[in-house]
């Protein structure tokens, strides 16, 4: 699964490139997330070494590729990565970051449709995998959009244990959530979609 520096996945209105290092430093321009149950996707990227630090974590890892998502007025929104990248079974796990000012604009949708057409075709892969927290149902709606489907739900520890249990935001996805021991634990979707199935 050798990369070309100078590939580009052309989408509807997006371009996705293979992830450089100046492309990360864009991600401080990114806003924030004001729903606590996603503070986990605010990068806290601002100390000297973090950006460079966060991203030779995730490019030197060899069995994982990384990539910048770009709008079509070339600005930075977001990005995609597939890592666990199994070469005899030809499939791998998907993830998906962008900037909370560009979610719910058709971009997530468009960037997952172009990458997997490339990963199924141009890379000949057979399936690919996401897991994706319940409560993140805009999310869930986009990954169907695209064909995955869900494959399995188990409970995970919540990344927040001191989250606050009478904010809205938790009280309104309560049925995605389990509190035991005094621990939270929030429900995952396993999702998956096959090659000889995309598309249809």
């Amino acid at each position: 699964m050798g990369e070309v520096v100078a590939m580009k996945i052309r989408g509807r209105r997006v371009i996705i490139t293979p992830m450089k290092l100046e492309d990360i430093h864009l991600i401080t321009n990114w806003g924030k997330h004001d729903n606590p149950l996603f503070f986990d996707y605010n990068l806290s990227l601002s100390a000297p070494g973090d950006l460079e630090g966060w991203y030779d974590h995730k490019v030197a890892r060899g069995n994982s590729r990384y990539y910048s998502v770009f709008n079509d007025d070339s600005i930075f929104i977001g990005y995609i990565g597939i890592k666990n990248i199994r070469r005899l079974w030809r499939d791998a796990v998907l993830g998906v970051v962008f900037d909370p000012n560009y979610i719910d604009q058709g971009y997530g949708t468009d960037a997952i449709s172009a990458y997997l057409d490339y990963y199924f075709n141009m890379l000949r892969m057979r399936t690919m995998y996401l897991e994706v927290a319940e409560f993140n149902q805009r999310a869930i709606k986009c990954y169907q959009k695209c064909g995955f489907r869900i494959v399995d739900r188990y409970l995970d520890l919540f990344f927040d244990q001191h989250i606050d249990r009478n904010n809205i935001f938790f009280l309104e996805a309560s049925t995605a959530f389990q509190i035991m021991d005094g621990k939270i634990y929030n429900y995952i979707y396993k999702m998956r979609v096959d090659r000889d199935v995309y598309g249809e």
